[in-house]
């Protein structure tokens, strides 16, 4: 028996990533490095079960830091200030996406069977770990159904929304309608020694988030660290674009590994509902795209990636390789993600505790 048994599956998700990469930057297909592991990973994973392949969640989370950091580095008092005009136009579009969200799953419940709860926290676009332990939590909820349509659900959104952003009609727009932000890479001889304060401060800062239950603290502290110290006045180098390609390995590796319809009773029904479902959400945000288009005078690609109901550090990622206004796509991310975290699981709670109730009253 070896000393390390994880280390066989360990291998096998770094070598699909690994391919999966090289292949699409190979292919110039869009952001290579985060599409490519995710697809590859999910191939090999069917193909080497005998490895049982595994990926460490704090390999992860170095990844999300590192992006955390980058998003940082384009948070700035005028851009903040500049996205506070915004709020109205973000409390209105997120609220009529959580609206959208809930009357899907109303009408995704009575068309397949599948029980409300289960659909309706299946279909809040939301972090996957808090989505689930937020599933874990309610009684009669599928884990296994709520996991797996939020995992493919990001898994197509991330597909889809690069080759959206980067098709002739969108990249036309890019520099048309919005200044966007040259997206910031630096060399290593320009990292040290001003790296190091961030270097120390903000894992330590994601550590500490992590242990009191701070949502999303691997990518949100790491940011918040970084505008800090800027705004006291350290400077904070540019990564080298090498650093970002392997922040984009490590989260798409782990993406990818998520992913078990082996797992699920009615396959092809489950399938065909999580494609339906990314489909009419995604949908829904080029609908929303619109309206912030002509709210904001924003561009086609930075209006869809703030809009799109995708994790806000593969949104980021994006946003960086197609020189996206950085700074507005993330603050709505952002207000998003600690407005579904903060807010909706309590709402969720009570809903399904007077869901329950109806039921158990006829």
């Amino acid at each position: 028996m070896t000393k390390y048994p994880q280390l066989p599956g360990q291998a096998v998700v770094l070598g699909s990533g690994l391919i999966g990469g090289l292949l699409f930057y190979l292919l110039h297909l869009p952001v290579p490095w985060l599409l490519g592991p995710m697809i590859a990973v999910f191939i090999g994973a069917r193909l080497f079960r005998r490895f049982r392949p595994s990926w460490p969640s704090s390999v992860k989370n170095i990844g999300i830091m590192i992006v955390g950091y980058s998003i940082g580095l384009s948070l700035t008092i005028s851009t903040l200030s500049l996205i506070g005009k915004q709020l109205p136009s973000m409390i209105t579009l997120t609220v009529l996406l959580l609206l959208f969200c809930g009357g899907l799953a109303y009408v995704l419940s009575r068309w397949t069977g599948i029980p409300f709860q289960t659909m309706l926290i299946a279909s809040i676009p939301g972090g996957l770990s808090q989505i689930v332990v937020l599933a874990e939590e309610q009684e009669g909820i599928d884990i296994t159904i709520v996991t797996f349509l939020q995992v493919s659900r990001l898994m197509m959104i991330v597909i889809v929304v690069p080759l959206l952003v980067f098709s002739p009609l969108f990249a036309t727009e890019v520099s048309a309608l919005t200044e966007p932000l040259t997206r910031s890479v630096g060399s290593w001889n320009q990292l040290f020694p001003s790296i190091l304060p961030f270097l120390v401060l903000c894992p330590v800062a994601a550590i500490v988030g992590k242990r009191i239950n701070f949502p999303t603290a691997y990518l949100l502290l790491p940011m918040s660290v970084t505008f800090v110290l800027q705004l006291v006045g350290l400077h904070a180098p540019a990564l080298p674009l090498s650093v970002l390609d392997v922040a984009q390995l490590l989260i798409g590796s782990s993406v990818g590994l998520m992913l078990h319809p082996e797992q699920l009773q009615h396959k092809l029904r489950i399938v065909l509902l999580a494609l339906g479902s990314s489909l009419v959400l995604m949908l829904f945000a080029c609908g929303t795209t619109l309206i912030l288009m002509k709210w904001h005078d924003l561009s086609a690609a930075t209006a869809l990636l703030s809009m799109a109901p995708g994790g806000m550090d593969q949104m980021g990622i994006i946003a960086h390789e197609v020189n996206a206004d950085v700074a507005t796509v993330s603050c709505y991310q952002l207000f998003r993600t600690l407005l579904i975290f903060l807010v909706v699981p309590p709402l969720v709670r009570a809903v399904l505790g007077r869901w329950q109730q109806k039921t158990e009253h006829g």
